[in-house]
């Protein structure tokens, strides 16, 4: 899935930012509404397996989620919102979107939109390139011999990371983070259209090493663990699809084999405060561990992420009285204890 994005009549979601420059805050410091920045898409993925759907629907009769959305619940069809909300998140939308982002990419050379803006951009690949860089010098990645290097440079550090983009879109943040050094990179996208568009802007850019590939996260085909996974917007779009809280219960299982021991998953989410991250990664471990419970077979702990940094520092807003950042970015490490 590729990138949020908004139509021209929906651009009042997010008001214009004032000219002026705006102070640095910690989200720490405030609990922002997530739902005033929620953005219409629905994530709108098939699953062929249906077993992973009765494994989620069990999970899901046991949380305090509000049911998944039924057209049929009073009305036979759904309101024109409800409508929209669909059509935009579906995967034929974004196809089309990015088909005609690909073809103003061949005639005017137009990139496309940049998820959640170039400050929150610039903020991300820094801060993420500084966890890494820790985290490759400290005692959490001890045991992972990529990570090990006769060099303190950092550059050599990064280049021996392999990192995954889930939901990649155009591909411009693989871009970024590999201007910062990381050199194994992969992109994902279920979109062909997003998938095409970011190659032919990475040839365009000197980046054809940055590899693109067509694949859903939620039936991902992948069976490479990576040592940093990115995530910028896409569980956004997982949440807002009627069955969104299966998909999200469906996403961390995902993902949860796509990053390898000891490895980081970084969020970036425009619906989710930070809190609220992190009691969904809570959410996660206690299933994990409870599944662990009732297999008494295994010995080994499983894998379970956690929280190891956020951004403090995005540009602050004001909206709606409330003044903090419209975005969260949390980084977990996925780790047994």
């Amino acid at each position: 899935m590729a990138g949020m994005r908004l139509p021209p009549e929906d651009s009042d979601l997010f008001p214009a930012r004032p000219p002026a420059a705006l102070d640095l805050i910690s989200d720490d410091d405030r609990s922002v509404a997530a739902d005033s920045w929620s953005i219409k898409s629905d994530y709108g993925s098939t699953m062929d397996d249906e077993q992973r759907h009765v494994d989620a629907a069990e999970v899901l009769s046991s949380c305090n989620f509000p049911a998944a959305s039924d057209y049929s619940s009073d009305k036979d069809l759904p309101d024109a919102n409800e409508v929209e909300t669909l059509v935009l998140g579906s995967q034929g939308y974004w196809d089309a979107a990015y088909g005609e982002d690909l073809a103003n990419f061949h005639e005017h050379g137009h990139v496309g939109e940049t998820c959640f803006g170039v400050e929150v951009m610039e903020v991300l690949v820094t801060w993420t390139k500084n966890v890494c860089v820790s985290m490759c010098q400290g005692p959490n990645m001890a045991d992972d011999k990529s990570c090990k290097s006769e060099s303190s440079d950092s550059h050599r550090e990064l280049s021996s990371l392999s990192v995954l983009d889930i939901g990649t879109g155009n591909g411009l943040l693989l871009q970024e983070l590999a201007k910062q050094g990381f050199i194994d990179l992969t992109g994902i996208d279920y979109s062909e259209g997003a998938i095409e568009l970011a190659r032919n802007i990475a040839l365009r850019g000197g980046f054809s090493s940055i590899n693109f590939m067509v694949d859903d996260v939620l039936e991902t085909k992948l069976e490479r663990k990576f040592q940093l996974l990115m995530d910028k917007g896409t569980l956004d779009a997982i949440g807002q699809h009627p069955d969104g809280p299966i998909k999200r219960i469906m996403y961390w299982e995902s993902v949860s084999k796509l990053v390898a021991p000891g490895g980081i998953l970084v969020i970036t989410s425009s619906n989710s405060t930070k809190d609220e991250l992190l009691q969904e990664v809570e959410n996660f471990n206690q299933r994990r561990l409870s599944a662990q419970d009732i297999d008494q077979e295994k010995n080994s702990k499983p894998a379970v992420f956690r929280y190891l940094d956020h951004v403090q520092t995005y540009p602050n807003m004001v909206y709606g009285g409330a003044e903090g950042s419209r975005v969260a970015t949390v980084a977990f490490i996925h780790k047994s204890d």
